[in-house]
C-alpha cells in the first residue's frame, strides 16, 4: 500500500509565533540551547506527523469550523493543524497551558 504524499505548508500565524517563542527562550531566559532542542524537536514532530496526518484525534474546538483541526504535542506545547487536498496547514503554535478556544 502507497503512502499518502502531504506537503506541509506553514502559515504566517505558525511561523510568527515560533519567532517569538524561540526569541524569548534565546534572548530574554538566555538559554540558547533549549531554544534550539525545541526547534529541532517542533521540525522532526512535523516531519513525523506528515507520514498520516489524519489518523490522529480531532480537536474539538468551540466554534465550528470548516476543517478538522489537530494538535502536535512538542515539550510545554501544541502545534495545531489542518489538512486540505494532501496539504498540512500548519497553523499555530501555543503554550499548552493556555485556552485554545481564545487563540484559534
Amino acid at each position: 500500500m502507497a503512502k499518502n504524499k502531504y506537503t506541509i505548508r506553514y502559515l504566517p500565524s505558525f511561523s510568527d509565533e515560533l519567532d517569538e517563542i524561540i526569541y524569548y527562550i534565546t534572548f530574554i531566559l538566555k538559554n540558547k540551547i533549549s531554544a534550539q532542542r525545541l526547534l529541532k524537536n517542533i521540525h522532526k514532530a512535523i516531519q513525523k506527523r506528515s507520514e498520516n496526518p489524519e489518523s490522529y484525534a480531532i480537536y474539538k474546538s468551540k466554534e465550528d469550523t470548516k476543517y478538522n483541526w489537530y494538535r502536535i504535542y512538542v515539550e510545554n506545547f501544541t502545534i495545531f493543524y489542518t489538512v486540505r487536498n494532501n496539504i498540512i496547514e500548519i497553523t499555530h503554535l501555543i503554550y499548552s497551558a493556555r485556552d485554545f478556544d481564545k487563540l484559534i
